[in-house]
């Protein structure tokens, strides 16, 4: 035999190693570990030059301006002024001085404020020369707040940026207190504008970084969006606080973010940089402090949107990647597709044959590699296939057969099924007492009477005696057929009460019932889930005497004449409940106008609407109030209408049994119950 050839396996890892040496190492590692050094690297250095550089540019200005202010101040014959305002030799001195101090001011702009009097002393550039006061500050008004803020302050002075309505300017306050000894005399100082310091400071910077100046607080001070600027945050008078730790997406951000700030006053000068996500992308923030101002100077790096990098240095990197890995990847398709990839479309051809149902192959075995094993092995299961196929067949067909045989004995059986359900609904319908409602003459009645699967748990009930009439609604637990046994077994235990009460008392008729349901169903500790109650709602129409008796084993009796509605409540225990009940009857007036509902709850229960909701008592009494007054037979149209469009593509939940019935007069004083009009 010749020299061992290499296996497909070694062949393919291979050339797999080869073209990840020479793509993925140089490429994948060393280009973009060092590319995202040096961007990081020249970031980190940017931020720190560009906050720096800053820095020193707002502290130049400001420091100088706050330096006179602070000399203003001091000054003798401001003091002396300010002592006794009234003297006007010292008035003509103070301001021949001042006049110097605003030609030295950066934007020409200096004010003075008298404790005592509040006169607001001011000029610029813009306003006509005055040595009188532009307005009086006001305690009682709240843009004035400041002043009064700032004298009782214990620091000496502060920076503020603030808008003054009155001027009609917004600026950089440098407020300085003017003092004899412990009395605060009053303010003086200068402000630099704040549209021309923005535009110096915020709006020529370049792209992916903001800028910010931060008081000792955090508050914004300083910001290319005007609104999240904090006005007058450092006299306690802002009508709302920006602060940067706020504005970061992440909590640990921002407690790094206040960490920074701390160190920050404690070592001024030095540039600390704190990683953070500002707006939804990562940024880098570097800030400095100012104890002179007690500003915090930020920048915000958005490193991926700095230009730290060359595009074109980018673009060539990119180009050369993109044709070395050209160059690879042809390499490596030329090699595999002669090694690996010819060969498996030759047996994949071959596999296409066999789930068409052709055995007859012709395959190439004479390679002695993982490919050749494959052939030689798919060959062997093609021939074993072929044998398994014909032995299947006839198994299908002989399964086939079984199988629709086993149909139709099941189709059998659920028609059997079906024409018993149907069946015991035609005998649950045969105990329901329609006839007899009809027969009992001269009044209104309807009944909704809607089981959930053909035959169900809910039932209604009706006996007649002379001038007397018990009718009544019960739902059984259960649905089905189970529910229908239990409808039939409620019915004779109900009948044999009223036999054996009588109708006069629906309570005692309830009350009986309960006990022998008891007697029928001991509690039994085997079955504990068993469900074997009732609920039950009876009512006794008593023309001679014009009244209406309820008693309810939580189904209660609604009654209404359009403009208002009634209520007899039930008793909170159910027939056979674990825990025994007490029942007592409740008398209302006969009314003609008025019709009577007794109804189960799987009206009210009904999942339905747009969330799938029951429907609610609410519901069904507004229903009540809204058709009351109609006649009842279009009333049984409503409700049945109502209750199918609540449903919708809901399944019906519950069985549902409504009756409602209406008395009216008959011969000036009887009363009367029978069939619709």
């Amino acid at each position: 035999m010749g020299g061992m050839v290499p296996g497909l396996r070694a062949q393919f890892i291979l050339i797999l190693f080869l073209v990840f040496t020479l793509t993925l190492i140089p490429v994948g590692v060393i280009g973009g570990s060092l590319l995202e050094a040096v961007r990081q690297h020249f970031g980190a250095a940017f931020a720190e030059h560009f906050t720096a550089l800053h820095r020193e540019r707002i502290l130049s200005p400001i420091t100088r301006d706050l330096a006179l202010s602070r000399r203003l101040a001091e000054s003798e014959v401001t003091r002396r002024w300010l002592l006794d305002p009234q003297d006007e030799a010292r008035r003509r001195l103070f301001f021949a001085e001042a006049a110097g101090y605003r030609r030295a001011f950066r934007d020409r702009t200096l004010f003075v404020i008298h404790a005592d009097s509040r006169a607001y002393y001011y000029n610029d550039p813009q306003t006509p020369y005055s040595r009188q006061p532009r307005y009086i500050l006001d305690p009682e008004t709240p843009k004035d707040g400041w002043f009064f803020h700032t004298l009782a302050q214990e620091a000496p002075y502060n920076i503020n940026v603030n808008p003054d309505p009155e001027l009609g300017t917004t600026r950089v306050w440098i407020n300085v207190l003017v003092t004899d000894g412990e009395r605060r005399l009053g303010l003086a100082g200068t402000g630099l504008d704040l549209g021309g310091f923005l535009d110096a400071f915020i709006h020529r910077s370049p792209e992916g970084v903001t800028p910010m100046v931060l008081d000792a607080a955090g508050a914004i001070q300083a910001h290319p969006d005007r609104t999240l600027i904090s006005f007058g945050s450092t006299t306690d008078v802002a009508e709302e606080i920006h602060t940067l730790p706020e504005l970061l997406d992440d909590p640990a951000g921002a407690g790094a973010l206040e960490g920074a700030m701390a160190r920050a006053r404690s070592d001024p000068g030095r540039v600390l940089q704190v990683p953070a996500h500002l707006e939804g992308r990562p940024h880098v923030l570097a800030l400095s402090y100012i104890p002179e101002l007690q500003w915090f100077v930020v920048s915000a790096v958005d490193l991926g949107m700095v230009p730290l990098i060359q595009a074109a240095w980018v673009r060539w990197g990119l180009l050369a990647t993109g044709v070395l890995f050209l160059f690879l990847f042809m390499a490596l398709g030329l090699a595999v597709d002669r090694t690996v990839l010819r060969r498996l479309r030759h047996l994949q051809r071959s596999t296409l044959a066999v789930s068409q149902g052709r055995y007859d192959l012709d395959l190439p075995r004479d390679r002695q590699d993982e490919i050749g094993d494959l052939t030689r092995a798919f060959q062997s299961m093609a021939d074993q296939v072929r044998r398994y196929t014909d032995d299947l067949e006839s198994r299908v067909q002989e399964r086939t057969a079984r199988l629709r045989q086993a149909n139709r004995e099941m189709a059998l059986a659920q028609r059997q099924i079906q024409d018993s359900i149907e069946y015991a609904c035609l005998i649950q319908r045969a105990i329901l007492p329609d006839q007899a409602l009809k027969a009992w003459h001269g009044g209104e009645y309807f009944v909704l009477w809607r089981p959930r699967d053909g035959v169900g748990g809910d039932f209604y009930l009706f006996q007649a005696h002379d001038e007397k009439a018990l009718l009544g609604v019960v739902d059984c637990a259960g649905h089905g057929v189970p529910g229908a046994l239990m409808t039939m077994l409620a019915r004779a235990v109900l009948d044999g009460a009223v036999q054996r009460c009588g109708m006069d008392s629906p309570a005692a008729v309830l009350t009986h019932a309960d006990g022998v349901l008891r007697e029928m169903f001991p509690e039994d500790p085997a079955h504990p889930g068993l469900a074997t109650y009732m609920d039950a709602g009876l009512v006794l129409v008593d023309r001679n005497r014009g009244i209406v008796r309820h008693a309810g084993a939580r189904i209660g009796l609604l009654h209404s004449d359009g403009h208002d509605l009634g209520r007899l409540d039930a008793d909170r225990r159910a027939l056979g409940d674990r825990r025994r009940g007490s029942f007592r009857d409740r008398d209302l007036e006969l009314d003609p106008a008025r019709t009577y509902y007794l109804v189960s709850d799987g009206y009210v229960d009904q999942a339905g609407g747009e969330h799938g909701y029951g429907m609610g008592r609410s519901h069904f009494r507004s229903l009540i109030l809204e058709h009351a007054k109609a006649p009842l037979q279009v009333q049984a149209e409503a409700f049945e209408r109502a209750l199918t469009d609540y449903m919708g593509t809901h399944p019906q939940r519950d069985d549902v049994t409504l009756l409602a019935f209406r008395v009216r007069l008959r011969d000036g004083a009887a009363l009367s119950l029978g069939p619709g009009s």
